[in-house]
C-alpha cells in the first residue's frame, strides 16, 4: 500500500476555532503539534490533505434535533439574545465543560463536515483509508451537547452511510471515556455495531458503558462494551482489546469500519485513571488496519477524540495512528527501535510553549515507570470483563 495515494488527511480550517475558553482542556494545540510532527517526519504531504465542505443543516438534522440545532446557532452569536442564554441549560450548552462561545455552530459544522466527507471518501472508493483527527465528539446527543461535544460527527457520518450507502457499519470507540452519544444513537440499529473500550462508568464520566449494555430490539447484540478497571496498563488493555475486537468484527463483518482514537488512556492523562503508555497508541492502529483489510475491503475512517495531554502524549499517539494508515516506513522501524527520537527541530520548536519537558522518544520507557500496586487484580477483573463481553458476541 502507498502512503501518497491510499489515505486521505481531511482538515478543515475552521475546526481550529472550536475553543472554548483559554483554559478549558480541550486544546486544538494538539492538532497544530501533530500536524507539524508528521510534516517534519516527511509523512504528511500537501497532496494527501483535503479541506471538505462543513456540514449542510439537512446531514446534522439526521441525528440531532433541529431546536437543539437552531439553539446551537443562536447561541453562536457574538451577543447571544437574553432568552437564548436563558435556554442554553436545556440543551447543555452553559456548563464549565461545555459552555457555548462564538462561532460555535460553525465550528462544530465544520467538524461533522470533516468525518462526512472522510466517510464518503472511502465508502465510494475515492480511497481505501481516511482520518480526521478534528472528529470523534461521541458525547453529543440528539437534543443536548456533553462532554466538549457539541454536534456528534460519528453519529451524523454513519447516518449518511446508512442512507447513502446502505452500509453496515462498525464504530469502534478506543477513547478513555465511553462512546455513549453515539451507542445510543444506534442501539436499536442492527446494521451498526457500537464497540467501546474504556475505563469503567463506575468512577469516570459519562457514567455508562457497561458490559451488560449490548442494544435493544433488533439492535440488541449490536453493542459491545469492555468497561477496564481504572490503573489498567498495557498489557491488560491490549489484551481485552485485541480479543474483543477481533471476535465483533469477525461475527458482524462490516463494510467499513470507523475508529475513534482518544487518547486519554495514557497514563499522563490528567482526565482518567489509567496507566497505559504509548504502546496501546501504536498497536490498536495495527489492529484495526489488519481488520479492515480482512473483513472490509479496507475501507477505514479515523476519527479523533479526547486527549488532554497535548504536549507529551496526543501529538505522538495520532502521529502513530496516521503511520500505520499509511504504512509509513517509520512506523516499521519503531517495531525494532520503540525509543527511537522524536526530531529534534520539532521538540525545539514547541518547547518553548511546553509547561513541561516534551517527549524525546516515539515510545515511552517504561521501565522507568514506577510498578503497580495491584496489577495483578486488575488484570484478573479486566479479563472477566473480556470474557463476559465475549460470551455476549458469540
Amino acid at each position: 500500500m502507498s502512503s501518497k495515494s491510499n489515505a486521505l488527511f481531511i482538515q478543515h480550517v475552521d475546526t481550529f476555532n472550536y475553543h472554548f475558553y483559554a483554559e478549558h482542556p480541550f486544546d486544538q494545540t494538539r492538532l497544530h503539534m501533530t500536524q507539524d510532527l508528521l510534516s517534519r517526519v516527511g509523512a504528511l504531504q500537501p497532496a494527501q490533505m483535503i479541506s471538505p465542505a462543513s456540514a449542510s443543516l439537512e446531514a446534522l438534522q439526521l441525528v440531532h434535533r433541529p431546536d437543539y440545532v437552531n439553539a446551537v446557532r443562536q447561541l453562536s452569536e457574538p451577543l447571544p439574545d437574553p432568552d437564548w442564554i436563558l435556554k442554553a441549560a436545556a440543551y447543555g450548552l452553559d456548563t464549565d465543560d461545555t459552555p457555548y462561545f462564538p462561532g460555535m455552530h460553525q465550528a462544530a459544522s465544520a467538524i461533522v463536515g470533516g468525518s462526512v466527507a472522510a466517510c464518503d471518501a472511502v465508502m465510494s472508493g475515492r480511497t481505501q483509508h481516511a482520518i480526521h483527527l478534528g472528529g470523534g465528539l461521541h458525547h453529543a446527543f440528539p437534543g443536548k451537547g456533553a462532554g466538549f461535544c457539541v454536534y456528534n460527527d460519528a453519529s451524523v457520518a454513519i447516518a449518511l452511510l446508512r442512507e447513502q450507502y446502505d452500509a453496515r457499519v462498525l464504530y469502534i470507540d478506543t477513547d478513555v471515556h465511553h462512546g455513549d452519544g453515539v451507542q445510543w444513537s444506534y442501539y436499536t440499529d442492527p446494521n451498526v455495531m457500537t464497540y467501546s473500550i474504556h475505563e469503567t462508568g463506575k468512577f469516570l464520566f459519562p457514567g455508562t458503558g457497561f458490559v451488560y449494555e449490548r442494544g435493544a430490539g433488533e439492535g440488541f447484540g449490536s453493542c459491545v462494551n469492555v468497561p477496564l478497571e481504572p490503573y489498567t496498563e498495557d498489557e491488560s488493555w491490549l489484551e481485552c482489546f485485541q480479543d474483543t475486537i477481533e471476535q465483533v468484527t469477525h461475527s458482524f463483518k462490516p463494510d467499513i469500519i470507523i475508529s475513534q482514537h482518544g487518547c486519554d488512556a495514557h497514563a499522563l492523562d490528567p482526565l482518567s485513571h489509567m496507566h497505559c503508555s504509548m504502546r496501546i497508541y501504536k498497536e490498536m492502529p495495527r489492529i484495526i488496519h489488519q481488520l479492515a483489510h480482512t473483513y472490509c475491503e479496507g475501507r477505514w475512517v479515523a476519527l479523533g477524540g479526547g486527549g488532554y495531554e497535548i504536549w507529551r502524549v496526543v501529538p505522538r499517539a495520532w502521529s502513530l495512528l496516521w503511520l500505520e494508515m499509511t504504512d509509513h516506513p517509520l512506523i516499521k522501524q519503531l517495531n525494532e527501535a520503540p525509543l527511537k527520537p522524536i526530531p529534534t527541530a520539532w521538540m525545539e520548536h514547541w518547547q518553548h510553549r511546553s509547561p513541561v519537558d516534551l517527549p524525546q522518544t516515539w515510545l515511552d520507557n517504561v521501565n522507568l515507570w514506577e510498578p503497580m500496586p495491584r496489577r495483578g487484580i486488575i488484570q484478573e477483573h479486566n479479563t472477566k470483563v473480556k470474557n463476559i463481553a465475549l460470551e455476549y458476541v458469540r
